[in-house]
């Protein structure tokens, strides 16, 4: 083996917990007042 299973396993888990997301996921009431926002003539 080129290294040990715990060493690759704790590799892991760092890669695992420190993913970094797309962005952050918006709630129902962020999408809902965008989408209104959006819908409304601004006159």
């Amino acid at each position: 083996m080129s290294s040990p299973k715990n060493r690759r396993e704790n590799a892991w888990h760092q890669r695992k917990h420190t993913q970094q997301p797309h962005g952050k996921v918006k709630s129902f009431e962020e999408l809902s007042q965008e989408a209104s926002g959006k819908d409304k003539p601004e006159a």
